[in-house]
C-alpha cells in the first residue's frame, strides 16, 4: 500500500497514475503489432489532441515504411519533429485557419494514392476542430460551433451537425482516400465509443440522418444560414469499403486506472459509471450526496464516475465542466472531515482554461466565504475557475498527450 500525508496528495497521486495509464503510446504499438500492410506506401494522417504522440509512436514502430505524414493537433501540443512528417497546430474547440491549413496538407498528400497504398489514420478527441475543411465560411462555422457549445448539446448532437458542414467528416475523408485502404486507430473520447462520432467520424460510415440534424437545430433553436440548412439536408456516406478500424483506448480504461490508483492507497473503491453525461452541476451535487451518506464509514472509500458532463452557459465567467462539477460538490461536502471530490479532463484542458479540472474538500466553502465568494453565485455565472483559483482547487497538468473523456472521484479518507 502506498502512503501519502493527506487527502489532497491522494488526489494528486490518483490523477498522475490515471493519466499515465491511458497515454496512447503503448496502445498504438499494440494496434500496429503484427499488422500486415499492403505492398504499397504507408501515409500517416494523425488528428486530435493526442495526434503528435500517436504519430510519433507510429514513426518509431514503422520507421522507413512510412512514406510521409501529416499531424494536425492543438496549439502547444507538438513536442518536436517527427521524421518525414509535417506537424500543424490549430484552434480548438473552434477551428481556425491553421486547422484548415493542416487538413488541406493531409488531403493533398492522399489525393492521388494507389490501391496498394495505405493511409494510417490516427484519430483522437479534438479531431472535430483540428481536422476540418468547412463547407460554409469560417466565421459562420465558428458561430455555429459556439452556439452548439453554449446550448448544452451533447457531443453526439454537436458532431451530427459538424459532419454535414464539413468536407472531411462523416466518412468523407475515407472516400477521398480511395482507392487506397485506410487503417484507422482510434482513441475514443465519446461515451460508448460510437466510431462515427469520435472526431465526427472522418473515416467511418455515418449513422446519423438529415432528420436528426434538423431536429437538433429545432430543439436548441440554433440560428443558421440558408446554405447551412441546405447542407444539413444533404446525406452523408452510409457505406465505406476501404476502412479497417480499431479502438485503442476509452473512458473505461481511464476509470480502471483511477480504481487501481485508489486501491494502491488503501481505498475500498466503487465504480459507479463510465457513462456520465448529465449537467456538471448535477454530477457534482450527486457525488456530494453520496459523500454525506457514507460519513460513518470506518474505512477509506472511493467512488469513481467517468464520462463527459455538459455545461449550459448562462453567465460570462471562466471555467469548464470539470471545474463546475467540483465546485458544485463543494457546496454539498462543506464541513465534512477528510472528504474530497475532484474531476479532470484526461487531455489536461478543461474548457477554455489552462486547468485540467478542479478539486474541493470539506473546507473549500468556508475558504471561499472568507474571501466573499459565493459558490451559488459562481455557479450561476459559470465562473468556477476563479472560485477554485481562490481556494487552491485548480488542477494543472498541462497537455497530457491523451484524450479519453473525464473522470470524477469522491474520496472519504479514514
Amino acid at each position: 500500500m502506498w502512503k501519502t500525508l493527506n487527502i489532497r496528495q491522494d488526489a494528486d497521486f490518483i490523477i498522475q497514475e490515471s493519466i499515465q495509464k491511458v497515454l496512447p503510446n503503448e496502445a498504438v504499438k499494440q494496434a500496429l503489432k503484427g499488422k500486415k500492410f499492403a505492398t504499397g506506401e504507408i501515409y500517416v494522417v494523425a488528428a486530435g489532441k493526442a495526434a503528435w504522440e500517436m504519430a510519433n509512436t507510429a514513426s518509431a514502430v514503422l520507421q522507413d515504411r512510412i512514406a510521409a505524414g501529416v499531424v494536425c493537433t492543438k496549439y502547444n501540443h507538438v513536442k518536436g519533429e517527427i521524421p518525414g512528417m509535417l506537424c500543424f497546430e490549430g484552434g480548438h474547440p473552434i477551428p481556425d485557419s491553421n486547422s484548415f491549413k493542416g487538413t488541406r496538407a493531409a488531403l493533398d498528400m492522399v489525393s492521388d494514392l494507389k490501391k496498394e497504398d495505405t493511409v494510417l489514420f490516427l484519430i483522437s478527441g479534438g479531431g472535430s476542430a483540428l481536422f476540418e475543411i468547412p463547407l460554409i465560411p469560417e466565421k459562420e462555422l465558428a458561430d455555429m460551433t459556439g452556439q452548439l457549445l453554449a446550448c448544452g448539446a451533447d457531443i453526439t448532437e454537436i458532431n451530427t451537425i459538424r459532419k454535414r458542414l464539413s468536407a472531411v467528416k462523416g466518412g468523407k475523408f475515407a472516400k477521398l482516400c480511395e482507392p487506397a485502404r485506410v487503417y484507422s486507430i482510434v482513441l475514443s473520447d465519446v461515451l460508448g465509443d460510437p466510431l462515427d462520432m469520435i472526431a465526427s467520424g472522418p473515416a467511418y460510415p455515418d449513422s446519423s440522418t438529415c432528420a436528426d440534424a434538423i431536429r437538433i437545430v429545432d430543439d436548441y433553436h440554433l440560428k443558421l444560414s440558408d446554405k447551412a440548412r441546405a447542407l444539413l439536408e444533404t446525406e452523408t456516406p452510409k457505406k465505406l469499403h476501404n476502412v479497417e478500424t480499431v479502438i485503442t483506448g476509452n473512458v473505461k480504461n481511464l476509470c480502471e486506472a483511477a480504481k487501481e490508483a485508489c486501491e494502491k492507497l488503501g481505498y475500498i473503491t466503487f465504480f459507479l459509471t463510465d457513462q456520465m453525461d448529465c449537467q456538471a452541476k448535477e454530477a457534482g451535487a450527486f457525488l456530494g450526496a453520496i459523500a454525506k451518506s457514507h460519513q460513518e464509514s470506518k474505512q477509506s472509500l472511493a467512488f469513481i464516475a467517468g464520462g463527459e458532463t455538459v455545461v449550459q452557459l448562462k453567465g460570462n465567467g471562466k471555467g469548464g465542466r470539470n471545474q463546475e462539477l467540483a465546485l458544485a460538490a463543494a457546496d454539498k461536502i462543506a464541513g465534512l472531515k477528510d472528504t474530497a471530490v475532484f474531476s479532470i479532463g484526461s487531455d489536461g484542458t478543461d474548457g477554455p482554461t489552462e486547468a485540467a479540472g478542479g478539486y474541493c474538500d470539506g473546507e473549500t466553502k468556508s475558504i471561499l466565504a472568507k474571501s466573499g465568494i459565493s459558490i451559488f453565485h459562481s455557479l450561476q455565472q459559470n465562473d468556477a475557475f476563479h472560485a477554485l483559483e481562490k481556494s487552491g482547487g485548480l488542477i494543472i497538468t498541462g497537455a497530457t498527450g491523451t484524450n479519453v473523456n473525464d473522470v470524477a472521484v469522491l474520496l472519504i479518507k479514514r
